[in-house]
């Protein structure tokens, strides 16, 4: 029987989709739940998210939000505790299977990510070949990622990278299957969306 791991990323203080993900993963009766970063960002709803991960035991890594949301000294104490105390990577195996858990990309950055699609959700072959290639020796199965806010699992060389996308705004979670690493994929809080792109001339906190 395959060990069910739910997969949920980038909340940006959206509790909606964050429960809807939740409870999706409570009636697919997941073993674990792991979540690469950005707690924080753009919603008003920080404390109810805590509150559900906690609940959830779900493993997060930090990402840039996050770490802005401590750098500014926002909220309250214990928002701000958990968000302070998080990794910023992890490395877990599961299953017979190796797993890492980073915000952007390996081994430790939260900036920059993983963009394997155009806008358009198509993938992009130049982006396939240079990532393959800089993840050659990551030594693990499978690589959890967010940060773009983008929806996808593809198997580059030795390593199924997945970004389960944003809940808030790809309208998206996975469950990953071990240890076939299959993954199937579940819409929240409205239709799915593979890119979610914020155009040009972005700003710091527009990333």
């Amino acid at each position: 029987m395959s060990t069910r791991i739910g997969l949920i990323s980038d909340i940006h203080a959206s509790v909606a989709p964050l429960g809807e993900a939740l409870a999706i993963f409570a009636r697919e009766q997941v073993s674990q739940i792991l979540c690469p970063g950005d707690i924080a960002g753009y919603g008003e709803e920080l404390a109810g998210c805590v509150a559900l991960l906690q609940q959830a035991g779900v493993k997060v890594v930090v990402g840039n939000h996050d770490r802005w949301h401590v750098e500014d000294g926002e909220d309250g104490r214990e928002e701000l505790a958990l968000l302070a105390g998080l990794p910023v990577a992890l490395s877990l195996a599961i299953a017979g299977k190796r797993l890492y858990l980073v915000h952007a990309s390996p081994p430790d950055s939260d900036m920059g990510g993983i963009k394997l699609l155009d806008e358009t959700g198509a993938l992009i072959p130049s982006a396939l070949s240079a990532w393959r290639e800089r993840l050659k020796g990551l030594g693990h199965e499978v690589l959890v990622v967010g940060h773009t806010h983008q929806v996808f699992a593809e198997q580059l060389g030795d390593t199924l990278v997945i970004n389960p996308g944003s809940t808030a705004f790809n309208h998206s979670c996975a469950i990953l299957h071990l240890p076939e690493c299959r993954v199937e994929w579940y819409a929240v809080g409205g239709e799915m969306k593979r890119v979610w792109n914020w155009g040009m001339g972005v700003t710091r906190r527009d990333e």
